[in-house]
């Protein structure tokens, strides 16, 4: 599953509004560990093209998590 996570975010890594909502889709079937994972992948691949979605979704989500 993080696999077919990975290669859908690179199919819309174009679109923000896609790669939001691809994001978002991917952290809800994916476990912690998975999760994470796929956070750091996130973070080291698309940190350049979509830092305030990272910022929004990955970082705003440990927050809710205090």
């Amino acid at each position: 599953m993080l696999e077919s996570c990975k290669t859908v975010l690179n199919g819309v890594k174009e679109d923000k509004y896609l790669f939001r909502k691809e994001l978002l889709k991917s952290l809800a079937w994916l476990n912690s560990d998975e999760q994470k994972t796929l956070s750091h992948w996130v973070k080291d691949n698309f940190h350049r093209q979509h830092a305030d979605i990272i910022e929004e979704v990955l970082i705003g989500q440990y927050e809710y998590a205090l």
